[in-house]
């Protein structure tokens, strides 16, 4: 059956939230600090980028881009599955659960834009080195950035558009932790066929158009670099590229995994750990991966911690002690701080 007067304040209830308090409470604490460690690593990487001058290169503009997409891709459904955690009655209404679809789907899908990016960049830095500086200026990188989040977030608003104007059965019940196509799709009352063709276009537009790109960008990447005569750059051409490729398959691979296949294949509880490997898992191994393979990266983080520790030791030595400020400063001079301390 269908409603006919359907309202925006109708709600739909979660189902894969755990029942029992104990399970509720370890789930909490572990999805929280898991969001912690995103939120840390991905701001650490944007800071680093933003206070140290070497790393203002378009490569390194396109990481601390990601890393923002990132912030706020967690932030549209990690909080409210935190809330959602605590609360008795799991909901959330029609209008919420589009605007969440929106975002989700539109920011992740500005990652895959802007995985195609770099891949761009890193093109062009193999295989053009002395047209480098003159192609790949900063107005050309925010031009980039801008249009990946702008066309991911416009495939977002016209599929989900689409799906929401779709009737909807008296079904209330979403077997998932938030709003998402695979799992709000079987809640529609239409003809299969037509819904399905339109999610495999937009994610094929989102992803496998993306994919290709990246895939025909290493091809003449690595034939570039076989060229080097030299082992040692031939090393340093693949490594500036390994992170890169890391992140790629481990978004496309899951993207690909969910969104690629016909709505006949899925399969809520196997599908609600997937979606938990790219909402949590990749956004927080991405730091991981583009901070331990990136000595550049982990020598301007060391700086930066270790700055900010010495900081926090230079204030709590300059505290007032209550004694006249002679002696206090023949003692500044005459006390070293040991970096031990930190």
């Amino acid at each position: 059956m269908i409603w006919g007067n359907r309202s925006l304040l109708m709600e739909f209830v979660f189902l894969a939230y755990p029942s029992q308090p104990e399970f509720c409470v370890l789930s909490f604490l572990g999805v929280s600090l898991v969001y912690t460690l995103i939120i840390t690593g991905n701001v650490l990487i944007i800071v680093a980028i933003q206070t140290e001058a070497r790393l203002h290169t378009p490569m390194y503009y396109f990481l601390g881009s990601l890393s923002a997409v990132e912030i706020c891709y967690t932030a549209v459904v990690v909080p409210h599955i935190l809330a959602n955690i605590l609360q008795s009655e799991k909901t959330i209404t029609l209008l919420g659960c589009a605007i969440q679809m929106i975002f989700f789907i539109g920011l992740g899908s500005a990652d895959c834009f802007l995985l195609a990016t770099m891949a761009y960049d890193r093109y062009v830095a193999i295989c053009h080195p002395l047209q480098y500086p003159l192609t790949m200026t900063l107005t050309l990188c925010v031009r980039l950035v801008v249009a990946s989040v702008g066309i991911g977030l416009f495939l977002s608003t016209q599929l989900v558009a689409f799906i929401f104007s779709l009737p909807f059965c008296r079904a209330r019940s979403i077997q998932h932790f938030f709003c998402d196509i695979p799992p709000v799709m079987p809640l529609v009352c239409a003809s299969s066929h037509i819904h399905e063709q339109s999610v495999l276009v937009a994610a094929t537009l989102a992803i496998a158009m993306p994919f290709f790109f990246i895939a025909t960008s290493y091809v003449f990447i690595v034939a570039a670099v076989l060229k080097i005569h030299s082992t040692a750059g031939r090393h340093r051409a693949f490594s500036t590229c390994s992170s890169h490729l890391s992140v790629v398959l481990l978004q496309y691979g899951c993207c690909a995994f969910v969104y690629l296949r016909p709505s006949s294949s899925y399969y809520p509880k196997q599908d609600q750990f997937i979606s938990l490997v790219y909402t949590l898992g990749t956004p927080l191994l991405n730091p991981l991966i583009y901070t331990l393979r990136n000595s550049e990266m982990k020598g301007t983080l060391g700086k930066i911690l270790t700055r900010n520790c010495l900081s926090h030791n230079n204030q709590g030595s300059l505290q007032p002690s209550g004694k006249s400020l002679i002696p206090a400063q023949a003692n500044l001079h005459a006390t070293a701080i040991s970096p031990g301390q930190c």
